[in-house]
């Protein structure tokens, strides 16, 4: 029998269901991908071309946007060095410590277990913003100002990863195969980095992107701590070349450098959309 006489209770056949699941795939797709096309074709645009409005066509300034970019006076290559230490670190670290922190709540059994994993997601509600002064003054009088470190470490405490990987841990990580590697005579720690770990991997991966981009796009914090023009991120050197003086302000190089600031991260999409995708399907699945 053909698949368009298959109908569903609402006598809607599965050809037609499909064609209409394409067309808004299609069209999802084209509206997450108008942005990035919009900003390649004014990286390629002067700025008097840009101010007479958008075109759909691409111009032929890329080279000499790109060579004043780089002749400029910031330093685009420390800060593309700087993001990657800072993403890199941080989801590394981001990643494997929730994932550690949600293993003890997954696999061991405490009298006070539910009231830290409430507290820790009660801790997901508190807006960045609301303890920034007092963050900014711990880190003024630890002297550690112009630093990568009050970047990096806080990181480690992850409470939106811890969630993710709790309820993956959830689906996939049995507490009978815990018991079996114990009973067999592994440690705790060999449990996790040999067992738990390998089945965490979809998860990671996708936490380890998330993590890796919110890390990569992050202006507020760093504006607060980074003052050096050599230690300073990506998203602190495009903002400080948006405001640049009338004179000197060049809306063709603010495009190039954005469009090549995204670039790492489109590349890691890339790299890496078989695990986003699978990790996002698995942990979504509670068995």
């Amino acid at each position: 029998m053909n698949n368009t006489t298959y109908t569903n209770e609402g006598g809607m056949s599965v050809r037609t269901r499909r064609i209409i699941a394409y067309i808004v795939l299609i069209l999802i797709a084209f509206l997450c991908l108008i942005w990035f096309y919009i900003l390649f074709i004014n990286a390629t645009r002067s700025h008097a071309e840009l101010n007479r409005g958008f075109t759909p066509l691409p111009s032929t300034h890329l080279i000499e946007n790109w060579t004043n970019l780089l002749h400029g006076t910031l330093p685009m290559w420390n800060g593309l060095i700087n993001s990657l230490i800072v993403s890199i670190l941080s989801a590394v670290l981001s990643t494997y410590f929730s994932t550690m922190t949600a293993y003890a709540i997954h696999a061991y059994d405490f009298k006070l277990k539910k009231v830290l994993f409430t507290f820790i997601l009660m801790i997901m509600m508190i807006p960045t913003q609301v303890t920034a002064l007092g963050f900014l003054q711990l880190v003024t009088k630890m002297k550690l100002e112009n630093s990568f470190i009050p970047l990096i470490v806080p990181s480690i405490a992850a409470p939106i990863t811890f969630f993710y990987m709790k309820q993956y841990m959830d689906s996939t990580l049995p507490l009978s195969l815990i018991e079996a590697a114990r009973i067999d005579g592994a440690g705790e720690f060999r449990t996790f980095n040999t067992i738990a770990l390998p089945l965490m991997k979809p998860a990671i991966a996708v936490q380890a992107i998330f993590t890796f981009v919110s890390s990569w796009n992050n202006y507020f914090v760093p504006s607060l701590i980074l003052h050096d023009d050599k230690k300073k991120t990506l998203p602190i050197l495009i903002a400080q070349l948006r405001s640049a003086d009338f004179l000197k302000f060049d809306m063709g190089q603010v495009y190039i450098m954005i469009a090549f600031s995204i670039f790492p991260v489109i590349l890691v999409y890339l790299i890496l959309s078989k695990s986003i995708v699978g990790g996002v399907t698995l942990g979504g699945v509670k068995g």
